[in-house]
């Protein structure tokens, strides 16, 4: 059945298609992670005007026949972020964001939690900087991102027994298996500092609070360790 797709989306890949065209990879505010034909793109770059870029806010208009590929009809810019693209560190913090989502979110599942997590990292990253670190923005949205898709990491008590982590104390972390492990039920490799779960945990509840940069790169790696756990992401690549 063929129906036409009308929606707020970004752009997460794209590759070669035959002589001319494009397959592109778009998360979409109306259906999730979809991919889509892009017909003459690679001929000329006038006919979308430049709207196949990541990061920038599109809005698409897509002729989804319910095959593994819509067809791309038109494109353009919603929302530009130039805040982004005129600074290295936010650019690379985009890449990675839209990196894990093109590996986290499904093929044609609506996510409005993890749309709402990128699009809000997406406006922190585009707007004046401050003080906090970038990574301290990623690892956040990180976490609501596998929180989002149902893969969140426990950060008080733990995932096999469900005893409580006392506040303030470290702890054995094994994100790939959803979260703290206590010394009882065998611990984990990973150990993560009282002062660094308190105040993770303070972010995630939404309270005025700053990693250093070291530990905002730790909250990033244990995001990934769980990411690669529940899909094929691979950070070496």
């Amino acid at each position: 059945m063929r129906r036409r797709v009308e929606t707020a989306a970004l752009l997460v890949r794209s590759v070669p298609y035959g002589e001319a065209d494009l397959v592109a990879t778009f998360f979409t505010e109306e259906g999730g992670k979809l991919a889509a034909i892009v017909r003459g793109a690679r001929r000329s770059s006038k006919r979308f005007g430049g709207a196949l870029e990541p990061i920038h806010e599109l809005f698409l208009t897509l002729e989804d026949k319910g095959k593994e590929l819509c067809v791309l009809k038109e494109a353009r810019i919603a929302r530009a972020r130039t805040g982004i693209t005129s600074d290295l560190d936010a650019m690379e913090a985009a890449g990675h964001a839209l990196r894990w989502v093109r590996h986290l979110c499904p093929v044609r599942t609506p996510e409005p939690g993890a749309w709402e997590s990128l699009r809000l990292l997406l406006e922190i990253l585009d707007a004046p900087k401050t003080d906090v670190p970038v990574a301290q923005h990623l690892g956040l949205f990180g976490l609501r991102l596998l929180a989002d898709v149902g893969y969140g990491v426990e950060l008080e008590r733990c995932v096999r027994c469900g005893r409580p982590c006392p506040a303030g104390r470290p702890a054995y972390l094994d994100a790939a298996g959803g979260g703290l492990v206590c010394s009882t039920c065998g611990g984990a490799r990973r150990t993560i500092t009282g002062a660094l779960r308190e105040i993770t945990l303070r972010l995630a509840r939404g309270e005025d609070v700053m990693l250093t940069k070291n530990d905002a790169g730790v909250v990033v790696d244990i995001v990934e360790d769980a990411m690669a756990a529940h899909t094929d992401f691979d950070r070496a690549t």
